[in-house]
């Protein structure tokens, strides 16, 4: 017993942590990071990977999202779905964030929760769905700024929620969805795959589940899907600074410019980890902890500059995103975008930029003190005192950006438009910024 222990314990000393992040626990999500990234642990995947299931958001809504496609449905499949030896922890407070995973590899090691994976589990596969693309793109290896993103241009696996496939018109083999057929564009009979992707996929938007049908490697057909979650009364983590300013507190210009900054940082860490771009990615999100934890402007300007340059100089990364989810400024004044996406008036690269330049600015002005004005109500995706969230426009105008492009684009749109699904949980009171309509 005692060598078992041993083994266990040298096999989890750095174990592969699956996050479940519910919307509205951006906060923690931060601090989660940030704490792994200190000890060294590895975010994976898919719960195949995983040996500790970290689940981020707060625990009394958990009965009110019990049910087909609420929260507590896809959490419990996803937990099913890791093997034994396994561990979970709920944080729900982002300054206990070192204590919920030390009591997590703790139980680890124990094997506390290592039974609850019983044999008679429901089939982790009605709980998550892998697609795997096929190309490769070998011919970019010449091109040393960055390691040759894999086939699906994230290294993820592209794992979709436990929605219920009997809702589309399509068999299961062993839990794999079968095709369909149908005419293509072309009018000729194709394959048709129904693939869920989300709500729990690194690097993606918490709470959001894509619904794609693909004849062959193209989009067919999309459908945004948000998770069912209770509403909540706390401002998004993003737009936190101008919604308290527009309430009328005193809020530093130099505050705001610090969300902003962490917030595209954020952004951009996702752009690049979905790109490939693993190195970068970390790098970026170091940035971001460094101005979450207060450094001064001259210390993120000089972490900043490098990070803009080498994006700015990156072919690879250039040749990967340019056309992808083009979105003439036009077309988003009518959907209702507003922020980056509408200034890019372009693809996800342009749209990169933007991000990249904010950034730049940003972290100049993270010192200033001179009070914010509560009329500048544009938070980092976009107008915070219009009738939609900024979010929800862009997630109106995703399916029209996915269809017709390769799957393998897929994630690449949905990270450089990065909606934040925390503004469409939040209600605000009576008279405050913006209302859901």
């Amino acid at each position: 017993m005692e060598l078992r222990r041993a083994l266990v314990r040298a096999a989890v000393s750095r174990p592969g942590v699956l996050l479940a992040v519910s919307p509205g626990a951006t906060r923690q999500r931060l601090a989660v990071e940030a704490e792994l990234a200190r000890r060294g642990w590895v975010c994976v995947g898919g719960p195949t990977e995983a040996d500790l299931f970290v689940i981020l958001g707060d625990r009394e809504g958990e009965d009110e999202a019990e049910g087909e496609g609420g929260e507590g449905d896809w959490v419990a499949a996803l937990w099913q779905g890791i093997p034994a030896p396994k561990a979970r922890v709920w944080v729900t407070d982002p300054g206990r964030v070192a204590d919920a995973l030390d009591s997590g590899l703790a139980d680890l090691v124990r094997g506390e929760h290592g039974n609850d994976h019983a044999p008679d589990a429901p089939d982790a596969h009605h709980a998550l769905h892998e697609h795997h693309e096929h190309h490769e793109h070998h011919e970019h290896q010449q091109n040393g700024d960055h390691p040759t993103p894999p086939s699906d241009h994230g290294g993820h696996d592209m794992h979709g929620g436990h929605h219920g496939h009997a809702g589309h018109d399509m068999g299961l083999v062993e839990g794999l969805p079968m095709a369909d057929r149908a005419d293509d564009r072309d009018g000729l009979r194709l394959d048709v795959l129904h693939v869920p992707l989300g709500p729990v996929l690194a690097d993606w938007p918490a709470g959001l589940i894509l619904r794609l049908t693909l004849q062959g490697d193209l989009v067919q057909e999309a459908t945004v899907e948000p998770v069912t979650t209770p509403p909540s009364p706390h401002p998004p983590f993003w737009d936190e600074p101008w919604l308290r300013a527009a309430s009328g507190e005193h809020i530093s210009r130099g505050d705001a410019a610090r969300r902003l900054c962490a917030a595209h940082l954020d952004s951009l860490g996702r752009f690049f980890a979905v790109a490939g771009w693993d190195d970068m990615a970390a790098r970026t999100r170091h940035v971001r902890d460094r101005a979450l934890a207060g450094a001064a402007a001259a210390e993120l300007t000089s972490l900043v500059r490098p990070l803009i340059r080498r994006a700015q100089r990156s072919r690879t990364l250039r040749w990967l995103t340019t056309g992808l989810g083009t979105l003439p400024a036009e077309q988003a004044r009518q959907r209702g975008v507003t922020g980056p996406a509408l200034v890019a008036d372009g693809d996800a690269y342009i749209r990169m930029l933007v991000w990249l330049d904010a950034v730049s600015r940003s972290a100049a002005d993270c010192d200033v003190t001179e009070a914010l004005d509560p009329a500048e109500v544009v938070g980092p995706r976009g107008r915070l005192d219009t009738p939609v969230p900024p979010s929800k426009a862009m997630l109106d105008s995703l399916p029209r950006l996915l269809e017709g492009t390769e799957f393998a684009c897929a994630r690449i749109i949905v990270a450089s438009l990065d909606p934040d699904l925390d503004e469409l949980t939040h209600v605000p009171a009576p008279g405050t910024v913006h209302s859901h309509g």
